[in-house]
């Protein structure tokens, strides 16, 4: 096993040669073993080790355990504590889900801390069939029947070719010892479910299954490499970014002439977190308005387009920004400069200019509500800002994300960086004017 495992290094990660590498260590046999293996191929590791506190006593025993192996065997050791159900509890996640956020996390901070290349994990053939199976009973796209990858950025899982067979064989004949996690023998959880009932009864079937979902992974890989080559060719055609990569616009007309307009919808949309793609596709159809919302995005119908935005859980939609009458800058919510001039200059969308003497300070700067109504400059009479915004053909989006400048908090003096209000507009003989701009 020692010289496989050296082998496929030097085929397929020829990189790790003279990197700092940090092992990935839970106590269990797999990682254990492959610190065996790399400390013989005198690699540069050290160990990183989270005690989850999730088992009492066994959690420090396997805690222990790392920190004497790394004694022994002269690699440097680091390792943490976590409460990890608290911060579960706190951010509404699973135990799982919570532990594994806490583990990647610290890594990244070790990779900073310490300079380290890359952290290895110990996953291997079996864990990668298991993942398959869960994704299968669960309902997955593409990438979740494409296996553990075993590159993803610093993450590198140079076991994914050895079974757990191979491991317990090797750990056994060289007299390798190892913590127990008893909960790995509870069928309480899924993958526990699948490890000792399903997949005895699969290599029952097929000794060679794992050699046999290597190859069917391979393969799946490859139709998903022309698959994302398809979408980013067509991407071109039916994307439009908007201010930045997080936002964008689908052409509704050019999706709808591809021959499977949801498949497409589902590549283009499934890194934003969209569970009900139905609703997604619906929206194709739907009236101008409607959204469906993720965890992180909201997807907005917009006449001809789909517009993806990310969600913005601030606390800014409730709140009003004001602006003293000696101050000449504020960076929130918008940045805007004040300063007093005795003449007007060049004007833009992005500058107004208004006489002092019709403020009453504090000025207030806020988000739209209905019932606004402005005196839109260049117009007789007031006009109501939905009405502005649907003659203007504004998106729910830039709705949104408009702001006003108001003397007090009702009278509208500026759309900012839209329009500016009849009755702030100034005059020749003004006695003192004050420069807005927007930056």
């Amino acid at each position: 096993m020692l010289q496989k495992l050296s082998n496929y290094i030097n085929s397929k990660f020829p990189f790790l040669k003279d990197k700092k590498l940090l092992i990935a260590i839970s106590g269990g046999i797999d990682s254990v073993v492959l610190t065996h293996l790399l400390a013989s191929l005198k690699f540069d590791i050290s160990l990183a080790h989270c005690n989850f506190k999730l088992r009492n006593i066994e959690s420090d025993l396997d805690e222990e355990f790392v920190k004497k192996l790394g004694n022994k065997l002269q690699i440097e050791c680091h390792s943490i504590s976590f409460d990890t159900e608290k911060v579960a509890k706190e951010k509404k996640e699973s135990t799982q889900i919570a532990a594994r956020n806490l583990r990647y996390n610290w890594f990244k901070e070790l990779i900073k801390k310490y300079n380290f290349d890359y952290v290895l994990t110990a996953h291997h053939a079996d864990d990668n069939l298991e993942t398959f199976l869960i994704n299968l009973t669960r309902g997955s796209g593409l990438d979740g029947f494409t296996g553990i990858p075993e590159i993803n950025d610093s993450i590198v899982r140079p076991f994914l070719q050895f079974s757990r067979d191979e491991i317990l064989d090797y750990a056994i004949a060289n007299n390798i010892s190892w913590r127990e996690d008893k909960s790995n023998a509870s069928t309480k959880y899924v993958r526990n479910k699948i490890r000792h009932q399903i997949l005895p009864v699969l290599k029952e079937i097929n000794p060679n299954i794992l050699a046999t979902f290597s190859k069917t992974v391979a393969n799946l890989q490859e139709s998903k490499d022309i698959i994302e080559d398809r979408i980013e060719t067509i991407s071109k055609d039916i994307i439009e970014y908007v201010d930045d990569k997080n936002s964008f616009k689908i052409n509704i007309d050019k999706i709808q002439q591809l021959k499977n307009p949801k498949a497409y919808l589902y590549q283009l949309l499934e890194n934003y977190n969209f569970t009900e793609f139905n609703d997604v596709y619906n929206l194709l159809k739907a009236q101008s308005g409607k959204q469906v919302f993720s965890k992180t995005h909201a997807l907005l119908k917009d006449r001809g387009f789909l517009i993806l935005s990310e969600r913005d859980f601030s606390t800014t939609q409730q709140m009003t920004f004001k602006i003293n009458e000696k101050d000449t800058e504020i960076l929130e919510p918008v940045h805007l400069t004040l300063k007093q001039l005795t003449e007007t200059s060049t004007k833009n969308k992005n500058t107004i200019y208004v006489s002092k003497e019709h403020l009453q300070f504090p000025l207030v700067v806020r988000k739209w509500e209905n019932g606004d109504y402005f005196y839109p400059a260049g117009m007789q009479g007031k006009k109501k800002l939905s009405k502005y915004f649907k003659d203007e053909k504004m998106s729910l989006l830039e709705k949104n994300n408009t702001w006003l400048l108001c003397n007090g908090s009702d009278e509208i003096i500026w759309i900012i960086g839209k329009r500016q209000d009849n009755r702030f507009l100034t005059f020749s003989n003004a006695a003192s004017l004050i420069k807005i701009s927007l930056l």
